[in-house]
């Protein structure tokens, strides 16, 4: 793993010394700014970002996301095409919080030369959540309000690199955030599960912003990190749970190997508990490019209903 870093690195600073002899005296003199009138080219490391920038830049940017559907942020191991994609970026946004903890290295080194930014570390402390050991929860996309705060930051600065776009990007993105206003109201039905059984039993614990909002209790058979790994009292306790207060169901996810939750099924069967799979959510990834769920806003609402028809049994 050392050895392919150090290639990996080896390669970033080789592009960034082509890249800084290439520009000449513009990034000498610090310079930014969309050229002529193009587009801003963002990358992002994960679509929950990369999505809605490109909504908010409409026209005004060119975005791509490194990480796709069923990519695991805590995993992933960027390659010699995503460094190459990054050093050609104009901005890059990626979460932070140590999600995307296999490319700290290469993103700080980079943000050396350009704008980089991760928007989650701009959020106060004080509203983010941790675990047991102390370490933050980097999921905060699922507390939609604090996601529009991170969001915010991004944007600032895009407009920060090409102020000739701010207005329009400011008046882009507040009518964006009207629409992130309206999940509140789409969550409002989660209320409606019976107290004992708002249990979200999970691959990992990804939902605890989700749960904060929505009064619900949030069971991860992993950590906030998919690098730790479920033992068998991790199963065994999260059984426990179930048996307790017959959890109806629960939850695998889009980007977790499911291995674990069905060991749970299992086990939960062998006390005579039935819990069957509620449905697949949508966590640490979205959904593919070009459908509802691969946006944001569709990512969300689809959890929501998806929660609220496995637990209440979709009662109206």
């Amino acid at each position: 793993m050392k050895e392919a870093w150090k290639r990996i690195l080896g390669f970033a600073i080789l592009m960034g010394v082509l890249l800084l002899a290439a520009c000449g005296s513009d990034n000498d003199e610090g310079e930014e700014g969309a050229a002529d009138g193009e587009p801003i080219e963002v990358v992002t490391t994960i679509a929950q970002i990369g999505e809605p920038i490109s909504e908010i830049g409409g026209d005004l940017v060119n975005v791509e996301s490194l990480m796709g559907p069923s990519i695991d942020p805590h995993l992933y191991d960027p390659t010699e095409s995503d460094i190459s994609k990054l050093q050609e970026a104009d901005v890059v946004l990626y979460s932070g919080l140590n999600l995307e903890a296999n490319m700290v290295e290469p993103l700080e080194s980079i943000g050396q030369e350009k704008p980089v930014l991760a928007i989650a570390d701009t959020l106060p402390e004080d509203e983010l959540l941790t675990d047991e050991e102390g370490a933050t929860d980097p999921h905060v996309w699922f507390d939609y309000e604090l996601w529009q705060q991170a969001l915010d930051a991004g944007v600032e600065e895009l407009k920060e690199y090409a102020p000739e776009y701010a207005d329009q990007l400011e008046e882009n993105k507040q009518a964006y955030f009207e629409k992130l206003d309206q999940l509140g109201a789409e969550a409002e039905k989660l209320q409606d599960i019976p107290e004992d059984q708002r249990y979200l039993v999970t691959a990992h614990d990804a939902f605890s912003y989700f749960g904060r909002m929505n009064d619900i209790e949030v069971v991860g058979l992993q950590g906030i990190s998919t690098e730790s790994e479920a033992g068998v009292s991790d199963v065994n306790d999260t059984i426990t749970t179930i048996v307790e207060h017959n959890v109806p169901a629960i939850f695998v996810e889009s980007s977790v190997n499911q291995d674990t939750i069905n060991a749970v099924i299992e086990g939960a069967a062998n006390q005579g508990v039935d819990v069957e799979i509620g449905g697949e959510l949508y966590s640490d990834a979205m959904g593919e490019e070009g459908t509802t769920e691969g946006t944001y806003i569709g990512m969300y609402e689809h959890n929501i209903n998806t929660i609220y028809d496995a637990l209440s049994g979709g009662d109206e």
